[in-house]
């Protein structure tokens, strides 16, 4: 038989061993649950900023595509044109007929087939002799001299139609003076005035280069004073056609 001096510190040291391993597996089993916990934090940190780039990345098409999507008054392709052409106008001066002859011609914005815009300018001088009321020389045959001109600004709807509107207003000045029937300059002095004219037209598309319109207008003149000639004696409404040449 054992020694019993000898037996109790062998199992005092084989339970010891034991304790030992056993705090070692139990050690070992929290920090393996610990790293797979990381790993796993880790792999969710990982996908979710993947995620997150993901949707962002896809966020800016949609918001591209949204601003595309915009509605506007004045949608679609935008395309770019020019014309210019004679104008005759037919009014009156004084209670009397008078004809205005002249040209424009501007720069064309074509926001579709629905609307465009021409920017642009014109010039009108009257080819009628009108005599003044009160001339400066009773012995001599003075007769108005009369021009104006200014900037130009039409819209036009639906001009892809055979016959469309266009809706158009002048802004700009003028000046009188005399001459005479061989229509040189009796005088040096002149009268400068403020002209405003707005007008309606209904165009026609000829061919693709040539369009004819024709409408009315009424001349808002302000600042005439010359000769007898007051600022009612040319205003008033006009009948306008215009001949435009150019790229719709």
């Amino acid at each position: 038989m054992p020694d019993a001096g000898g037996l109790i510190p062998a199992i005092f040291q084989m339970t010891t061993h034991y304790r030992f391993q056993h705090k070692y597996t139990t050690l070992l089993t929290q920090v393996t649950d610990m790293t797979n916990t990381i790993s796993f934090q880790k792999k969710s940190a990982l996908l979710g900023i993947a995620a997150l780039a993901c949707l962002l990345f896809t966020a800016v098409p949609q918001h591209q595509a949204m601003a595309q999507e915009t509605q506007t008054l004045l949608s679609g392709d935008v395309s770019h044109g020019g014309f210019g052409g004679p104008v005759i106008r037919f009014g009156s001066v004084d209670g009397s007929g008078a004809v205005w002859v002249g040209g424009r011609g501007g720069w064309i914005i074509n926001f579709s087939n629905q609307h465009s815009i021409s920017l642009g300018g014109g010039g009108y001088g009257l080819v009628t002799e009108h005599q003044l009321p009160q001339p400066f020389d009773s012995g001599r045959n003075e007769l108005a001299a009369i021009g104006y001109g200014g900037f130009e600004m039409e819209y036009t709807n639906q001009t892809y139609r055979l016959v469309h509107l266009t809706a158009s207003t002048l802004i700009g000045a003028g000046g009188i003076t005399v001459r005479d029937h061989n229509l040189e300059h009796l005088e040096d002095d002149a009268n400068a005035f403020f002209v405003f004219e707005p007008g309606l037209n209904a165009e026609l598309n000829v061919t693709s280069f040539f369009r004819l319109a024709a409408g009315v207008s009424y001349r808002f003149i302000s600042g005439l004073d010359y000769g007898g000639f007051q600022d009612s004696d040319f205003s008033g409404v006009n009948a306008v056609l215009t001949f435009k040449f150019g790229a719709f």
